[in-house]
């Protein structure tokens, strides 16, 4: 019965994306690396105005998430989709990272072999490491735990993780690698902007509290002036 059901999984999982290898080499599923937010989001059925902003200077930078339904459009049956959740980021409009969370109960009893083998059926074989990754790891790839098996080709570098932050899971992390190069230095100059204008938002806010405090004082007592009688 357990063997089965792994099949069945990883059947799932290679049938969810197996549709990367006729559509071109940077995609996760139908989702093209480099796309702008309203394609993302037309494909996903996800209002674009549920874009989070990360940071808006030197570069805008942009979250959407999308949770895939638990069921088949127009069927009462059930959808075989293991993905959780995924995590689309967007780098000055253009997308850069997917982050995708598969559900517990969809990859329980999966060993991290039977993962390898079910996404190297869409990616090919697994890399030692992949070319021109040696650098520094970004918070995402800090929080996901140990990287368990690499892909790169095609403009794309996936990396699959065994999360353990408060329960273990898998994730895939499918990134564009030069747009996710900019993104990093543009969120450490973000960090960097923030940092060195702290003290001055922080005295505007200051006086923005104090002013307004005073224009509210002043119109309740002009209201009050208007009608008091000793």
């Amino acid at each position: 019965m357990m063997s089965a059901r792994l099949l069945a999984v990883g059947f799932a999982i290679v049938c969810s994306t197996h549709t990367l290898d006729g559509q071109g080499p940077s995609l996760y599923r139908e989702f093209a690396l480099a796309s702008d937010v309203a394609t993302v989001s037309g494909l996903a059925g996800v209002s674009a105005s549920n874009v989070k902003t990360i940071h808006q200077r030197p570069v805008v930078l942009q979250d959407l998430v999308w949770r895939p339904s638990r069921w088949n459009v127009g069927s009462t049956a059930a959808s075989t989709d293991p993905v959780e959740q995924i995590v689309f980021s967007f780098y000055d409009d253009q997308l850069f990272r997917v982050v995708v969370d598969y559900a517990l109960d969809r990859t329980e009893g999966m060993t991290d072999a039977d993962m390898i083998e079910a996404i190297s059926a869409v990616y090919g074989a697994p890399v030692k490491r992949i070319p021109g990754a040696v650098r520094v790891a970004s918070p995402v790839e800090v929080e996901s735990g140990p990287a368990v098996a690499r892909w790169g080709a095609g403009g794309r570098a996936v990396v699959l993780y065994r999360t353990s932050s408060y329960r273990e899971v898998f994730r895939l992390i499918v990134t564009e690698p030069a747009l996710d190069d900019l993104a990093r230095k543009a969120t450490i100059q973000a960090v960097r902007l923030d940092e060195h204008e702290a003290p001055s938002r922080e005295i505007a806010r200051q006086k923005k509290e104090r002013d307004d405090g005073r224009a509210a004082a002043e119109k309740a007592r002009i209201a009050n002036k208007g009608v008091f009688r000793p």
